[in-house]
């Protein structure tokens, strides 16, 4: 026999004569379409990319064309519709602030100025027309001589129902003299509502009117009595109101002394309650006679303060 040559594989087996030479043809074999798929995957991938880059280029050319395409008129409504949304958005808020103001003015002041005249007005009229059916009329002096006025005389009746209006009109008066300052400078900074202010103004005419009123009638029932007529009103007002406020203090001390006598006071007790009794009494004296003084100079001439509702006649 022979010598057979034997070839050492690489995975370390050996094959002897043709069928060595068989694995390694195949093994050639395997090599080469190896090879061939690697580079054939290679050209792929190469495609690939390329593929991607055209289709960003061609996108970017796509959209520069529209945009230059574009009307620069849309772009301009763009920017008007959102400047007017904007513009919008900020009335509105103001609007609501504005709303939110109102209402806390309305609600802080409430019915302050929703004044009425007293009823002594409609009574005065009433009365006014008995005495002119009993024959008097507007102008004429009061009657002279002893016993030419008497307490049913329609000069005297007319005098007096005048009066009475007159001292229930000083609390509505005063009420609008006391707002009148704070009023105007509220409005003139801003800081009370429309609303409000129309409400002041209302009051404030429909006082102004009752005033000239009041002085028209006076002149009606006696020539120049217009000039005296509001100064005697407060004083007559003080009057009353300090005639109340001294039967209210009486009925408190009458009601105090009651409660004293059932509690049985001590010596000591009673004569401190003596005390405070007499340091209040004295006190509330010193304020009659300050509101005296302060009804005094209430009113100058016609009654009303100076520059205060006097500018009509």
């Amino acid at each position: 026999m022979s010598a057979e040559e034997a070839t050492i594989n690489p995975d370390g087996t050996q094959t002897m004569g043709e069928d060595a030479a068989a694995d390694a043809g195949a093994d050639y074999a395997d090599a080469t379409a190896d090879a061939g798929g690697a580079a054939a995957d290679d050209a792929d991938a190469d495609d690939a990319d390329a593929g991607e880059e055209d289709f960003g280029e061609g996108a970017e050319e796509a959209a520069e064309e529209v945009i230059k395409g574009t009307d620069p008129a849309i772009f301009l409504l763009l920017g008007c519709a959102l400047i007017a949304a904007l513009w919008f958005v900020s009335w509105y808020k103001k609007k609501k602030e504005d709303e939110e103001s109102d209402s806390f003015f309305s609600d802080l002041d409430g019915e302050k100025f929703n004044l009425k005249l007293p009823d002594a007005v409609d009574e005065y009229y009433e009365v006014k027309a008995k005495c002119e059916a009993a024959g008097w009329e507007p102008g004429q002096p009061s009657p002279q001589g002893p016993g030419a006025q008497n307490a049913s005389g329609p000069h005297r009746m007319l005098a007096q129902a005048l009066m009475k209006r007159c001292i229930a009109d000083i609390p509505i008066v005063q009420h609008i003299q006391k707002e009148s300052g704070g009023m105007n400078k509220l409005y003139s900074q801003s800081m009370c509502s429309v609303k409000q202010w129309k409400a002041y103004q209302a009051a404030e005419n429909m006082v102004s009117a009752e005033v000239d009123e009041v002085r028209a009638e006076a002149d009606e029932i006696e020539p120049g009595w217009s000039q005296v007529i509001w100064r005697q009103a407060m004083q007559y007002h003080q009057m009353l109101k300090q005639r109340q406020e001294a039967e209210e203090n009486a009925r408190k001390a009458m009601a105090a002394q009651k409660a004293a006598e059932a509690k049985k006071l001590t010596p000591e007790e009673e004569a401190k309650m003596k005390e405070d009794a007499a340091e209040k009494a004295a006190k509330e004296l010193l304020q009659a006679e300050e509101r005296e003084k302060d009804g005094k100079k209430a009113f100058k001439e016609s009654g009303i303060k100076k520059g205060f509702l006097s500018g009509k006649k």
